[in-house]
Parts: structure tokens; sequence; C-alpha cells
């Protein structure tokens, strides 16, 4: 079944902070990547099987009512090491079916979200593919 949309995928999630070299070295840390993109008020990183785009820029802003959910293998080992990084909690983990997703706010204000999704591991695997 092909599915169209003007909508082809998640391009670039973009975080702020204010303190732009700190948020650089923590999410260098956090994501174990240099960043590939850099300029004086903003460094992107690639990453994943799709190398998506995470952005961080030096303009200051509150977080919305949006959570983006980043895939991980081990939600539960992601979101400890997230916390003992200085992360605050924001969402507990919770299972949704066989969905398990929580959020934290990051040292600089931005609310991250990880969650194991089966769903991504089948697109990925081209379950559901033409």
């Amino acid at each position: 079944m092909t599915k169209t949309t003007n909508f082809r995928g998640l391009a670039t999630v973009r975080y702020h902070a204010e303190e732009l070299e700190a948020a650089r070295a923590w999410y260098t840390e956090v994501l174990g990547v240099e960043p590939y993109f850099e300029r004086p008020d903003y460094v992107e990183f690639r990453l994943g099987d799709h190398s998506q785009e995470l952005g961080i820029s030096r303009t200051p802003s509150a977080p919305a009512g949006v959570v983006a959910y980043w895939h991980v293998d081990d939600v539960d080992a992601v979101m400890a090491r997230l916390l003992e990084l200085g992360a605050a909690p924001h969402e507990p983990l919770r299972d949704y079916g066989p969905f398990r997703a929580g959020a934290v706010r990051d040292p600089f204000g931005n609310v991250l979200g990880v969650m194991f999704n089966p769903h991504f591991l089948d697109v990925l695997a081209g379950a559901g593919r033409d």
C-alpha cells in the first residue's frame, strides 16, 4: 500500500539553549556523536537509522506542548542515563500496549522524549512496503 502525503518524514527537531556551548557538550555526551554542522548560534547532530537531524539554537524559547519521541531500543536504560546526566523528569515511563515512552527536560529546558516503538522497527525492516 502506497501512502501519499506532503509530509514525507521528520527533517529536523530543533531545541533551544541560551548556553549553546554547554548544550553542545551535553548532547555530545548523550548522543555519543559530535555535531556534523556548526555555526556561531547553532549546532546540528545527525542520528539514527535515517540520519535525522537534531539542531540546537542559541535562540531563547520556552518549551511548548509538542514532544518529539526518539526511538531507542532500551527505553529504561536511556531514561536512566538521561536522568544521571542531569535531565529532569517530565513524563514518567509508561506502557501503551507494545510501546513504552517517557520524557525528560534537558538541562536547558527542552522536552526530550524517548520511546520503544515496534512500528519504527517494522518500517526499518521494510515491513508494509510495496
